[in-house]
């Protein structure tokens, strides 16, 4: 299966968790996948989403 690919130019990792992964804690995925460390979104960027966690992933910490 590919990867689900989207293009935003504003907004943030939290808006885009919620919309698409079900749950705005999962930012930190989407910031992994495509090598983000900041969840605030300025310019268009094109960005990887991670298939949805069925576990419901880690609270929302980000791990370097």
């Amino acid at each position: 299966m590919n990867p689900t690919k989207i293009t935003v130019s504003s907004g943030n990792l939290f808006q885009i968790a919620s919309a698409y992964l079900g749950n705005a804690l999962l930012w930190y995925q989407i910031a992994q996948i495509n090598g983000l460390s900041d969840p605030v979104i300025s310019g268009q960027i094109t960005l990887t989403l991670p298939p949805p966690d069925p576990t419901g992933g880690n609270g929302g910490l980000l791990y370097a």
